[in-house]
C-alpha cells in the first residue's frame, strides 16, 4: 500500500518515491553478500525501509529531518534502536557499525548525491555494495566509460574500487513532488582486488586535476606536478583525460610517482 502521507522537503532536495514496485526493485538490487548489515540513506517515510526490512539482514536508516524520523518510529517497530538521527555526510557512521561491513542504499537526495558516493569511497573498506536512485545524469555519469562525454572525476574514482551497473531508468511521475528530470537507479559492487598500485592519494589528485582542466591535454593540465622533462615525453601526456581508462589513470599515478621532479 502506498504510504498516505508523504511530505515534500524540498529543503533537503528531497523527492519522494510513490511507486511501491520500484521501491522494492531497487531493495532487491542488494545481493547481500558480505555482509550483514545494511545502511538505508535518506528513508523519508520509509517506502524503500519497508522492503529492506524483510531481507534477512539488519537494516539501520540515517535520516537528517526530524519529521521523518518521528513517522519512521511510529509506523516501523522493526527499527527500534537502529534510527540514526544524524547528516550521513558529517557523521562517524562507526559510532553504530564499528568497523564491521555494511552495504549502502537510498533515493539519494539529489543535491548531495555525488558528495555521498565521495563519501562512500571513503568507507570503501567497510562498503562492499551501494545501490539506489540519482538523478539519471548522475548515475550515468557515475557508471560512465572513458570517451563518453560525461566521463569524469566520479566515474573514475568510483570505477577504481567498484564495478558500476546502470541498472534502470525511473520517471518522473512516481515521486512526490515530481522532479524535474529522470532518475537512474545503480549498483556498485566493489572489486575484489580494490587496494591500487599506487599512492591512492596521488591517484586521486592526478584525476582532480586532469579533469578540471578536461579539455586540455595532461601534459599541459598536469603542469602543477613538476613533472620530469623525460616523463613528459611519454605519450600519454598527448591525452585528454577523458580518453583514459582507470587502468591507464593507475599507470599515469605510477609514472608521476615513479618520475616526478
Amino acid at each position: 500500500m502506498i504510504m498516505e502521507k508523504v511530505k515534500a522537503k524540498k529543503h533537503l532536495g528531497q523527492h519522494f518515491l510513490t511507486d511501491e514496485s520500484i521501491a522494492k526493485q531497487i531493495a532487491d538490487t542488494l545481493s547481500l553478500e558480505g555482509y550483514d548489515n545494511i545502511l538505508e540513506i535518506g528513508p523519508g517515510m520509509g517506502v524503500l525501509t519497508k522492503y529492506l526490512l524483510e531481507k534477512p539482514t539488519t537494516t539501520y536508516v540515517i535520516e537528517i529531518d526530524i519529521e521523518s524520523v518521528t513517522y519512521l518510529g511510529e509506523h516501523y517497530p522493526k527499527l527500534e534502536g537502529k534510527i540514526i538521527s544524524k547528516d550521513f555526510l558529517k557523521y562517524n557512521i562507526n559510532e553504530v557499525f564499528e568497523n564491521k561491513p555494511f552495504a549502502v542504499i537510498g533515493n539519494f537526495p539529489y543535491n548531495i548525491s555525488t558528495q555521498i558516493v565521495f563519501k562512500t569511497l571513503e568507507l570503501r573498506h567497510q562498503i562492499p555494495e551501494f545501490s539506489g536512485m540519482f538523478q539519471k545524469e548522475v548515475a550515468e555519469r557515475i557508471c560512465s566509460k572513458k570517451g563518453s562525454k560525461v566521463y569524469g572525476i566520479l566515474s573514475v574514482l568510483a570505477q577504481a574500487f567498484y564495478d558500476a551497473e546502470y541498472l534502470f531508468t525511473v520517471n518522473e511521475d512516481v515521486f512526490n513532488p515530481p522532479p524535474k528530470v529522470k532518475s537512474g537507479v545503480l549498483r556498485l559492487r566493489r572489486k575484489e582486488n580494490f587496494t591500487l598500485p599506487c599512492s591512492e592519494k596521488l591517484f586521486f589528485s592526478v584525476v582532480k586535476t586532469g579533469f578540471q582542466q578536461r579539455r586540455k591535454t595532461l601534459r599541459n593540465s598536469l603542469k602543477s606536478f613538476q613533472l620530469s622533462d623525460n616523463l613528459k615525453l611519454d605519450t600519454i601526456f598527448d591525452l585528454r583525460p577523458e580518453q583514459l581508462s582507470v587502468e591507464q589513470f593507475i599507470e599515469l599515478t605510477q609514472k608521476i610517482e615513479a618520475n616526478a621532479v
